[in-house]
């Protein structure tokens, strides 16, 4: 190896630690001169090729030089170290309040189906849920839906490659639900929809559906009227009206909207109602003689036979009404300053 004069590498030494302004470099430094495979030790390394008479005086040089810098950068070391205890004892107040830590919580919509399903289930109704991928048969046929129906162009479907389509109703869930169960029925069922069509603050291409269904011996327009009623009283926690106008749906017979008085004016008139004073929030009816024979039952006039109703509401809309929110893509819409507000 080149001839190392360690006077002046010493020199360099101090200077360099000197000028160490972190830790990490210190480190450095000493891998540079003290390390395995640092100079000191290439000096140790070749005493053994040097004459007699300069072995020896070489060796203590170079332990001299291993001494006085490791003692320099040890020194150096305690002085960083010290500096950051200081710098936190300096910045840290135990008396000061704490920093409450963000954390996530359930989105609106979530909330607002914890909600549905807790004031359902009080009543008596059981969560059923069923496939988002349907076949036709379930999401048209057994609803008394025919191929040729003018009624299929209300729903802008999805078709799937594999056959099957993305359900545009959660409807089929019931036919499904009482072709393996018996009446006396009581059921809703909350799930996601799917529709193509344009997106704008009241029209989303995913929806969250929520229908409902009950079946028994003596079930009228009546029984549908309280529940629903008592439904919108709960969530709404307040009292408000409903009224039922004729509709059509190939499902029920007969058929009918429901509307409420607007949450947000009491119905007295304002843009959110467009100063009508009513709000329409679902679709319903007595479900059509067909449908039970689709799903396997015999319907009323027979001795034997059941009838019952249902009904279906967007979770959006409902929800829409309640906080007050004026455009539905706001709900997919991942935007912190909406979210954050629930």
């Amino acid at each position: 190896m080149a001839k190392i004069n360690l006077k002046l590498l010493k020199i360099e030494a101090k200077k360099e630690i000197k000028k160490t302004e972190s830790l990490d470099y210190l480190n450095k430094i000493f891998d540079k001169y003290l390390g395995k495979k640092g100079i000191v030790s290439e000096v140790l390394r070749s005493l053994k090729s040097l004459p007699q008479t300069k072995r020896k005086k070489t060796g203590e040089a170079a332990n001299d030089f291993k001494r006085e810098i490791g003692e320099l950068i040890e020194e150096r070391k305690k002085i960083f170290q010290n500096a950051g205890y200081k710098i936190q004892d300096t910045h840290f107040d135990i008396t000061a309040p704490g920093k409450k830590p963000v954390s996530g919580h359930l989105h609106p919509l979530t909330l607002a189906r914890k909600e549905v399903e807790e004031i359902f289930e009080n009543m008596g109704f059981s969560v059923v849920e069923g496939p988002e991928m349907e076949s036709e048969w379930y999401n048209f046929d057994a609803l008394n839906i025919p191929k040729d129906h003018p009624a299929r162009d209300q729903w802008d479907t999805f078709y799937l490659e594999n056959g099957l389509l993305l359900r545009t109703h959660t409807s089929p869930v019931q036919v499904r639900y009482m072709e393996k169960n018996n009446p006396p029925l009581r059921i809703i069922v909350p799930g996601p929809v799917f529709r193509h069509e344009a997106t704008d603050p009241s029209h989303e291409f995913e929806l969250f559906q929520v229908e409902g269904l009950m079946v028994d011996k003596k079930i009228s327009v009546a029984n549908f009227k309280a529940i629903i009623d008592e439904f919108f009283r709960r969530f709404f926690k307040k009292d408000v009206k409903s009224r039922l106008r004729p509709d059509f749906f190939p499902f029920t017979e007969p058929s009918f909207d429901i509307s409420i008085t607007c949450v947000v004016c009491g119905g007295k008139g304002c843009p959110t109602c467009k100063n009508s004073g009513w709000v329409e929030l679902a679709g319903a009816g007595m479900v059509h003689p067909n449908v039970f024979k689709n799903a396997g039952l015999m319907p009323h006039p027979s001795a034997d036979g059941w009838q019952g109703w249902a009904f279906g509401f967007g979770l959006e809309r409902l929800t829409m009404m309640k906080k007050k929110i004026n455009d539905i893509r706001l709900f997919r819409s991942s935007d912190l300053r909406f979210l954050n507000q629930f």
